[in-house]
């Protein structure tokens, strides 16, 4: 079991990673290319363990010892669980921290898109979203709604900085994911998808777009679609080395919904 560590103040240095270190100082607060996660809930956590994500110290606040103690219990002895009050925790997270329980863990090697593609069917690519709390939503719905793989641009906001992994419950350890390397985007990564078989639709409001329930969209077939930022869309490179533009159907003059929105319905209608 982990070793429970309960603490007097919240100024130890012991809880610098959980609080006092921005997400761009955890990616490299390791040795090279294994930098720190921190997972928040219950939830999260446990998704994580399971997905086989390295502990290295929990944080909890005293009431959550008993619904924690299964994950405490086989994180085993040399992992901390340093413990605090809730009002303690709150105080040195800033705000109210989600059921009390954070966990810092080794971040995962990183993939090729090569290897997370492999045997998919149904993959995801997203171009340069800026908003972490979007991309954690839309890994919750590509893991719910059948995404076999997220692909993300060099740009691309991280997965698993900690609002992210909290707002998509931790299912950005469930759905494999890779970043593609800087020169290969967009025309080098959408053609390597293409030489495995998958047709490249956009989500974007192009002249010759055509409504995602459109007949020529029901065979089955391995599928990319792609979402661009949440400013300007996708990049005209981008939607130029797609096969085609998918739209939404709208109502009330409507024109689009917010990118968590759209890519939970189009996951719906097209990777069934």
């Amino acid at each position: 079991m982990a070793e429970i560590v309960r603490l007097d103040s919240i100024e130890d240095a012991r809880l610098d990673v959980f609080a006092r270190l921005t997400d761009h100082q955890l990616r490299g607060a390791l040795e090279a290319g294994r930098g720190v996660l921190v997972a928040e809930s219950r939830i999260a956590v446990e998704v994580a363990l399971g997905a086989g994500v390295e502990p290295l110290a929990f944080l909890a606040d005293e009431r959550q010892l008993v619904s924690c103690s299964a994950l405490l219990e086989a994180a085993g002895p040399d992992v901390p669980a340093y413990v605090l009050p809730r009002e303690q925790l709150e105080r040195l997270c800033g705000y109210r921290v989600t059921r009390g329980f954070l966990c810092a863990m080794r971040r995962p090697p990183e993939r090729t898109v090569a290897e997370v593609v492999e045997g998919a069917r149904s993959v995801a690519v997203l171009e340069d979203l800026v908003d972490v709390t979007n991309v954690g939503a839309l890994f919750r719905s590509a893991a719910a709604l059948g995404a076999d793989a997220v692909i993300l641009s060099p740009r691309c906001a991280d997965p698993l900085c900690r609002r992210s992994v909290r707002v998509s419950m931790g299912t950005v350890f469930q759905v494999p994911w890779a970043r593609c390397a800087a020169d290969a985007w967009p025309r080098g990564t959408l053609g390597e998808l293409r030489e495995r078989g998958f047709s490249c639709l956009a989500m974007a409001l192009e002249p010759d777009a055509v409504p995602i329930d459109d007949p020529s969209l029901a065979e089955p077939g391995r599928r990319a679609l792609l979402f661009g930022s949440e400013g300007y869309g996708l990049s005209r490179a981008a939607l130029d080395a797609c096969d085609r533009s998918v739209v939404i159907p709208m109502a009330h003059g409507v024109d689009s919904l917010n990118v968590a929105a759209s890519s939970a319905v189009a996951f719906w209608q097209l990777f069934r």
